[in-house]
């Protein structure tokens, strides 16, 4: 690959002087348009030691508008993204909609350099370029550029620039004895760089080698291959958008044929069995007594107690995940756990509709960001579900999206799994006849009647769509490391008891293991 490669390019000073403005006006044109865009952007300057990484990034900092981009070095990680998925460091930091984000190197540094260290071995390195596979594509899907720069140098050309660093005053500290050892190394890390590259170039995010020996030349390469990624991205989706335009208009249009929308069905009754789905393997007539729910709830209570505070002392965090339908019970699920834990162990998590800054980024950046470190306890209601069941069912997502976010909660569930996550998801159902009752119950009761509004009522118009959308929910994301639990919340009592128990079971199964 690098053999091919045209090495000792190089561009007159001259030619250099004429060029950059010229390009530097249209790059800053070209930024101001995406910013009136969905579009986030990802630039990674990777490359050969001493190819001049810094410089290209530093370049690009000052041709471009640092109102609209940010630059990231994720070289060193730090005590609070040790405690957390490993990906959780570049989650948290994606650009939002319209804005830049640099990366020095981004996901690929560990791969290449663990790959020639041979502190990984050939199974762990595919897993890791599988992986940045999986995450680049779930980024394009979403609408996301990445321009991926290899910055390629000779072995002969890295050390001549490593002996002139270290020549000068100026730049002699930057050089370190690694710097030296990663050098006589170089055939390693050229060959985990073919690798890494091979196996993450797409069509959707392709490598651009550009040749560095030359930094006049390397520099402008650079600004026109950010250019002309920028403007091909944007020029699609501004006629993405006028192709949108006419097409809602001809769809907005009255033709003799218009006939009125269907009505919507009412919600199916228990007894139904039309479609069975695995929410009709649930047994909704299981009750408890007032005396066993008493007699059970402060000993799962002080049980559940006792566990969180061995999960935090063994750095084991936790995340438990609630859905369910309207008035099943998740709030006083919720309560009855975050009642036996500590307050300093555990957040909770209300999910509502997106904000503008939510909008702006990955759907599920918002839950990225809650993700607890080793030991606590992170409480989502509701959750990134919301994407395959409320978003699916009112059209607040494209079937791609929604039919796409099933690989794509799985892996990010994965993810946090093998890091040690301890993971439980509760789907909380009741009936629709005991839904009906509750509802009429919070519409008499004062201190109820902010629980009950006319989203709830239109939610339950659509109860046959929620099914099936549940139904595929668990079909699709119930795996071996992240199963669902479907819990009966017909009798509130024992919903609450099965909900503890089953977190005490799990807790005490991940802690002894």
């Amino acid at each position: 690959m690098f053999e091919a490669a045209e090495l000792g390019r190089e561009l007159d000073k001259s030619d250099y002087k004429s060029q950059l403005p010229d390009l530097r006006a249209q790059l800053l044109q070209t930024q101001f348009a995406l910013s009136k865009t969905n579009i986030p952007v990802i630039i990674i300057v990777s490359g050969i030691d001493a190819a001049g990484r810094g410089e290209v990034v530093n370049a690009l900092n000052e041709w471009l508008d640092p109102r609209g981009l940010e630059t990231f070095s994720l070289d060193v990680l730090t005590d609070e993204e040790r405690e957390r998925p490993h990906y959780w460091r570049f989650w948290r930091r994606l650009p939002s909609r319209g804005r830049i984000g640099i990366y020095f190197g981004g996901w690929y540094v560990d791969p290449v350099s663990n790959a020639a260290h041979q502190t990984w071995d050939n199974a762990k390195t595919d897993e890791a370029l599988d992986q940045i596979r999986r995450f680049e594509t779930m980024l394009v899907e979403d609408g996301a550029l990445i321009v991926k720069l290899w910055l390629h140098l000779s072995q002969k050309e890295q050390r001549k620039r490593l002996k002139a660093l270290e020549k000068d005053p100026h730049s002699r500290r930057s050089v370190t004895e690694s710097d030296w050892k990663a050098a006589d190394l170089y055939p390693q890390f050229v060959n985990a760089a073919e690798r890494a590259i091979r196996d993450t170039d797409s069509g959707a995010a392709p490598w651009v080698l550009i040749e560095a020996t030359d930094p006049l030349y390397r520099n402008i390469t650079v600004a026109r291959t950010v250019l002309n990624a920028l403007s091909q991205r944007v020029n699609e989706y501004d006629l993405q958008k006028q192709q949108t335009n006419c097409n809602s208009n001809a769809l907005n249009m009255p033709t003799e044929n218009s006939i009125a929308s269907p009505l919507v069905a009412e919600p199916r009754s228990s007894s139904s069995k039309a479609h069975l789905t695995v929410l009709d393997k649930v047994d909704i007539s299981q009750k408890l007594t007032a005396k066993e729910y008493r007699q059970q709830i402060q000993t799962l209570q002080g049980r559940l107690h006792r566990l969180t505070w061995a999960a935090h002392q063994k750095k084991r965090s936790s995340v438990f995940v609630f859905e369910g339908w309207d008035a099943a019970g998740k709030g006083g699920c919720i309560r009855r756990i975050t009642q036996a834990m500590d307050a300093r162990l555990y957040q909770v998590i209300s999910t509502a509709a997106p904000t503008d800054e939510e909008r702006a980024h990955h759907y599920l950046w918002r839950f990225w960001r809650h993700i607890p470190r080793a030991g606590l306890v992170t409480v989502y209601d509701r959750s990134w579900y919301g994407r395959v069941l409320v978003e699916r069912v009112e059209n607040f997502a494209t079937e791609s999206e929604w039919k796409r976010a099933y690989l794509e909660i799985n892996n990010f569930e994965e993810q946090l799994v093998n890091h040690g996550t301890i993971m439980l998801k509760f789907w909380i159902h009741i009936s629709p006849e005991e839904q009906l009752r509750r509802f009429k119950e919070r519409e008499v009761i004062a201190y109820k009647q902010h629980k009950i509004t006319d989203e709830d009522w239109r939610n339950r118009d659509k109860w046959g769509a929620y099914t099936l959308a549940v139904n595929d929910m668990v079909a699709r994301t119930s795996t071996t490391l992240a199963p669902w639990v479907l819990v009966s919340g017909e009798d509130k009592g024992f919903g609450r008891i099965e909900v503890l128990k089953t977190v005490c079971n799990r807790l005490e199964e991940a802690l002894s293991s």
